[in-house]
């Protein structure tokens, strides 16, 4: 099964859990920008409760209009300082914080110019933490309904392995959300409960990096 999906900053949990069943990825590369999805935001625990981090983009007022893979960071806002903050003064007293910053700040550093760049890196980089080696390939045009599969042959895989489940806006902050396929999971039953940094109660649809953050190298457990 190839997994069709959108790119997210630092997706929530669910998506690895369908990633860790998939043979590939396809990433949706042609797109228009969406404001208000998980896009260019992610969602923490903090002590406050649930916070939003979003990356600010360029004429966001007019994004709607570009396609996603041309969507510029706007750097004039200090957001990498207070997203950087944010996540150390929520989860620098986790198990794996120290484990995963190094690699996280690195990413931040470089200031893609691309909010697709910006994402697609990041996602690389949450692959190797669940240690998948799955093959990776972007869309070559906007399609709405996927009713074939893709070259078999460009993923290296066989027929029936390389069957497309359009996840695209499945996962939404929103919660007027797209309704989804009959064959969809519900996001919220993909991910097992674990403990959290600021508990007791469990909070689902948080970013993977709480769940990296808390369990570490043993995160692929709980999805």
């Amino acid at each position: 099964m190839i997994l069709l999906t959108e790119l997210h900053y630092h997706p929530p949990a669910a998506l690895f859990a369908e990633l860790l069943r998939a043979d590939g990825i396809l990433l949706e590369a042609h797109e228009h920008y969406r404001k208000q999805t998980y896009r260019n935001r992610c969602l923490i625990r903090t002590a406050q409760g649930v916070q939003p981090l979003t990356v600010p983009v360029i004429d966001g007022n007019r994004a709607g209009k570009v396609s996603m893979s041309a969507i510029e960071i706007d750097y004039r806002q200090n957001w990498i300082h207070r997203h950087w903050r944010t996540l150390q003064t929520a989860y620098g007293n986790s198990p794996y914080f120290e484990y995963y910053a190094d690699y996280l700040h690195d990413i931040y550093i470089q200031k893609p110019t691309l909010l697709f760049d910006l994402n697609l890196q990041f996602l690389q980089l949450l692959l190797r933490c669940f240690r998948l080696t799955l093959p990776l390939h972007l869309t070559e045009e906007y399609l709405p309904n996927y009713t074939t599969q893709p070259s078999s042959e460009k993923f290296g895989l066989t027929d029936s392995q390389s069957l497309i489940a359009d996840r695209r806006d499945w996962l939404t902050p929103k919660t007027n959300s797209k309704a989804v396929e009959p064959d969809s999971p519900a996001a919220h039953s993909l991910v097992r409960p674990y403990p959290q940094v600021f508990g007791p109660s469990f909070e689902p649809g948080l970013s993977v990096l709480d769940l990296l953050f808390s369990q570490g190298p043993a995160a692929g457990a709980y999805l």
